[in-house]
This record gives C-alpha cells, sequence and structure tokens, in this order.
C-alpha cells in the first residue's frame, strides 16, 4: 500500500540560498538525526544537482543495522522543484518531491514523499507499529534543525 508523507516550512532566506542548500546532498547528513546513521558515500565536487545523478548513502533506519541506499535524481526544475528516487534501500517506493516557492517571508518549502514498504501485510504491520513513526521523527528533527539554520 502506497503511503503520503507531507510536509511544508517557512524558510527565512532567499531562492538562491534555499536552492543551494536543498540540492546540495552534502547537506543531508546535516538535517538527519545522528542516531540514523546517515552518511552520504557519493563525492560532489561541485554539488550541482542534475536529472540522472545517483547519490549513494549509508543509513542505519532500524537497531543500527547499516544499510545502503541509493537514490537517482529524476527531475530536476532549477530553483522550483527536484524529485529524487530510491533506486536501492528500504523501501518498495521512495519518491521524493522538493518544492520551493518563493513569497514575502522568504522561501515556502514543501515536501511530499511517495512511499511503500516491502512485504505487503507485513510491511503494512511495520508502518503501523514503527515505520510511520520514524519518518514523523526524522522529519521533525529536519524541521527544529531548519528553523534554526534558516
Amino acid at each position: 500500500m502506497k503511503h503520503t508523507l507531507f510536509r511544508e516550512q517557512q524558510l527565512s532566506c532567499d531562492l538562491g540560498t534555499a536552492w543551494k542548500f536543498f540540492s546540495s546532498a552534502n547537506n543531508l547528513s546535516e538535517i538527519t538525526p545522528d542516531d540514523m546513521g546517515f552518511i552520504v558515500l557519493t563525492e560532489m565536487k561541485d554539488d550541482k544537482i542534475y536529472e540522472g545523478m545517483l547519490i549513494d548513502y549509508y543509513i542505519s533506519p532500524l537497531l543500527g543495522i547499516k544499510m545502503k541506499w541509493q537514490t537517482e535524481i529524476i527531475h530536476v526544475d532549477f530553483q522550483k522543484s527536484f524529485i529524487d528516487l530510491q533506486k536501492k534501500g528500504p523501501y518498495k517506493l521512495w519518491k521524493h518531491h522538493h518544492e520551493f516557492i518563493p513569497n514575502e517571508e522568504g522561501v515556502l518549502m514543501k515536501d511530499t514523499v511517495e512511499y511503500e514498504l516491502p512485504f505487503g501485510v507485513l510491511g503494512e504491520m511495520a508502518h503501523d507499529l514503527f515505520v510511520r513513526k520514524k519518518l514523523d521523527y526524522i522529519f521533525d528533527y529536519r524541521f527544529r534543525v531548519l528553523s534554526r539554520l534558516f
């Protein structure tokens, strides 16, 4: 079963600053809780996001078990939005749409994540028991960090 997580946050910065920060995978570990063991493996020298870009990570989402995660940037609309899609990782589907909307107060950032767990009914049980709570925890953490940064 597909699930959707939606979050939005007002950032007090200009569009160029928001885009530069969020389109750089190197900043992901800064906005991910330490207990997730999140490490970006792909070296990105110029930090420019582009369609077809593959990014590899290590993440420990459950019980400290380290696993590889790979995402591909499948869509980029410069300084407006981008979409990353999981190629390898813990989900059957993970599609994350990032949007940036300038306004009088800075930039409204929107995250829409479509995701699905593997293992059918067992995956749904895991979702209800802990996965949804873990995702809320991660995105709540991001909100707090971004409130301090922007």
